[in-house]
């Protein structure tokens, strides 16, 4: 995908060096992909949808001008996609990625350098990191709503908000977390999967 088309697509513009610097992620996760397993080699093929594209609605979803915390982070989609963003779009946000896997961790890290991004990545688990006290915390393809709330309890400022991109089972995530969960919910149709959506959750309390 060039920039001309990726704009369209993605919803905003960003210069030739942020540009640049999405296509050099694309090189690394095709680089390192073989060795850690970052996607399925089906969508590794279609990447640039698949994968920044629906990590750009994530970071569109609000605006962060404090603390975005992206958590089990994989091969960074969203966090990775947010922190190359937030650099030109957002630069007073600062963004961490927390990932268990030391060897996606190190990918995560070199990906921060060669991008100049300045992420920063916690190579731990999620519920071992003392409380972040986040004011944007995001996840893909994680856990269910339920469990990522409980991880919000955890590391959002309760004035904070949730980024979460679902699929197409959103609904029964959402109505078996508020069972548990008090929140307030704002789903967006996602640009890439119109049965998807982005959660926009804030207000979080257990039930």
């Amino acid at each position: 995908m060039n920039r001309a088309d990726f704009e369209p697509v993605s919803g905003i513009s960003v210069s030739r060096e942020t540009f640049s610097n999405l296509e050099r992620y694309v090189d690394l996760v095709r680089k390192w992909n073989p060795t850690i397993n970052i996607v399925s080699r089906k969508s590794l093929d279609d990447i640039w949808n698949r994968h920044i594209v629906d990590s750009v609605q994530a970071f569109t979803c609000l605006k962060c001008t404090g603390s975005w915390v992206d958590i089990g982070s994989g091969g960074g989609f969203p966090g990775a996609v947010v922190g190359i963003l937030a650099r030109e779009l957002s630069p007073n946000c600062q963004v961490t990625l927390i990932e268990s896997d030391q060897r996606k961790s190190a990918f995560l890290r070199n990906v921060s350098r060669e991008t100049s991004s300045g992420f920063r990545v916690i190579a731990k688990r999620i519920e071992d990191v003392e409380p972040q006290y986040a004011d944007v915390i995001s996840a893909r393809a994680l856990a269910d709503l339920s469990t990522l709330l409980e991880f919000c309890e955890r590391h959002l400022k309760s004035s904070g908000s949730a980024v979460f991109p679902k699929g197409v089972t959103w609904k029964k995530e959402v109505e078996a977390a508020q069972r548990e969960w008090k929140f307030e919910l704002d789903p967006i149709t996602s640009v890439t999967e119109p049965q998807a959506v982005i959660l926009k959750i804030k207000g979080i309390e257990r039930a």
